[in-house]
């Protein structure tokens, strides 16, 4: 385990906003999460050809914005003009792709914790983490509880634990692997987030009695997340938060 600062993570976390009610990654959709109930969300952060950082999932433009090509090629300001709410619906025509600093500052206008998931283009995993890591230690709001850096991407992390070792980290997997332990000390996280249909209730068991937070991703039924709940799972990050805040 590690020395990181406390960070309280609630029980139901919005998956990329609230991705079931509003487009991903967007300011509308964190504003749809807070109307929603959650009080943290979870989104993706990546770097622009001229390293900016920006909210945004895919490599590629096509599918969540009206542009093409990639976004590690794209500069902030042509990434600024496209249209990121239209292919959700009409409703949301003219959605732009958040820079993190504006992310911030809608966060702490809602009261909205954060996971923030390190999410590298190809080559650009060890500068991500460190520009994301530094943006966050200086301009994360004061009135907002500790926010918690995720990735895939093990040098991501590396390089956000030289940057700003005090925030809490968590590494992002699909399938848990069999050298999970030592993967988690190696990056000094604190918790480990998988894919909620390859957990089982053993593996779930192993990593929570040693001491690790254990999250699950994306769970959008009732039904599921009350078993992981039962399993121990301490959050569940969903598109749907209204269906399980209930819980």
């Amino acid at each position: 385990m590690t020395g990181l600062s406390e960070t309280s993570v609630p029980k139901v976390i919005g998956h990329r906003g609230a991705a079931g009610h509003a487009p991903e990654n967007t300011l509308a959709g964190f504003r749809k999460a807070a109307e929603l109930g959650v009080k943290w969300v979870e989104f993706d952060a990546v770097l622009t050809r001229d390293s900016h950082i920006v909210i945004f999932h895919d490599e590629t433009l096509a599918r969540t914005t009206d542009g093409k090509g990639n976004i590690s090629e794209t500069g902030l300001s042509d990434l600024k003009a496209l249209d990121a709410g239209s292919w959700f619906s009409r409703e949301y025509r003219g959605e732009t792709v958040p820079t993190l600093d504006e992310t911030m500052a809608t966060l702490a206008a809602l009261g909205l914790g954060a996971n923030i998931e390190i999410k590298p283009s190809p080559d650009r995993e060890q500068e991500t983490g460190t520009a994301v890591a530094h943006a966050v230690e200086s301009g994360w709001p004061t009135m907002l509880p500790p926010p918690l850096l995720s990735s895939f991407e093990p040098a991501a992390l590396v390089a956000a634990r030289e940057a700003a070792p005090d925030l809490a980290r968590a590494y992002l997997v699909h399938s848990v692997p069999a050298d999970w332990r030592e993967k988690l000390e190696m990056l000094g996280c604190d918790a480990l987030h998988c894919l909620e249909s390859r957990l089982s209730r053993d593996q779930a068991k192993r990593i929570i009695d040693a001491g690790y937070a254990l999250r699950c991703y994306t769970v959008n039924s009732a039904r599921r997340a009350r078993t992981l709940f039962r399993w121990g799972v301490e959050s569940v990050f969903t598109d749907y938060p209204d269906r399980l805040l209930d819980i």
